[in-house]
């Protein structure tokens, strides 16, 4: 079998717009399983939140949470993990702040936010987690460094920053969007090609094998990485560029497209 390991993006990828799997990538996922291939989610989502998808698929992988930061597996084990340097994520916070944006900091798999506002409900409902609100996300990291830190802002705000702060902080972090209104902070290390690198040297699977799924910015390195990365067919247009093979379908339809054709040979 040419791919035995497949690494595949959560939201508005496997996902689909109501945040659920559907039936045809529950389908394909399950034989690619049975047939020995591994699987593996990678996202930008805290590992709380996609240790229970996880586990529901019955995935046995480390996971690629954090966009990267943590690879941790569903039963808890830990490979590696980069959270940001304090002094950076002080930076970034009040500078962040100043400007007035929502802001999310994550510390020790916790949600931790200034302001319980409609963005912070609604983030929190999505990803299935608690959020903490704190008087001072600065004063919070005195309980350690964040895995991540993610500002909330319209798309062209989010583009603003972008273009300002990933030179800035060139090589120090990983300044990217996942979507166009998030723009996440993390180590510099913490990419999503990196740990599926990581998690296919644990696993003892070349590159070659490596099937990689996704459909945004912060899917690009991952998609390079893999022998072959594919976008479905809702990908942006950055995702679709650098893809070997773009579905006809979006989301999770989109996912057991790829599945079928390249895992399980069930089409063309």
């Amino acid at each position: 079998m040419k791919y035995r390991l497949v690494a595949i993006d959560l939201d508005d990828t496997l996902l689909n717009s109501n945040f659920e799997i559907g039936p045809c990538a529950r389908r394909a996922l399950a034989l690619a399983q049975e047939r020995g291939v591994m699987v593996t989610l990678a996202t930008g989502r805290m590992y709380r939140s996609a240790q229970p998808i996880a586990r529901e698929l019955k995935l046995t992988a480390p996971l690629i949470t954090y966009q990267g930061a943590l690879v941790k597996d569903a039963a808890g084990r830990e490979y590696t993990h980069y959270p940001v340097p304090l002094t950076l994520a002080r930076e970034v916070i009040r500078y962040l702040q100043v400007r007035g944006h929502h802001i999310n900091v994550y510390i020790n798999d916790n949600l931790y936010l200034q302001h319980l506002n409609d963005v912070g409900t609604r983030y929190a409902s999505v990803s299935r987690v608690p959020a903490h609100v704190v008087d001072d996300l600065v004063e919070v990291l005195a309980l350690g460094p964040p895995t991540k830190v993610l500002a909330i802002a319209a798309p062209e705000e989010v583009d603003r920053l972008e273009q300002e702060l990933a030179p800035a902080y060139a090589g120090k972090l990983h300044v990217t969007k996942s979507k166009p209104y998030f723009l996440e902070f993390s180590h510099p290390l913490a990419t999503k090609g990196r740990a599926l690198a990581l998690v296919a040297r644990q696993l003892g699977v070349p590159r070659e094998a490596v099937l990689a799924i996704g459909d945004s910015y912060n899917d690009l390195d991952m998609l390079a990485f893999a022998g072959l990365g594919a976008a479905v067919g809702n990908a942006c247009p950055e995702a679709r560029a650098a893809a070997g093979y773009v579905a006809a379908a979006g989301e999770d339809a989109g996912v057991a497209e790829i599945i079928e054709r390249f895992v399980l040979g069930e089409t063309g």
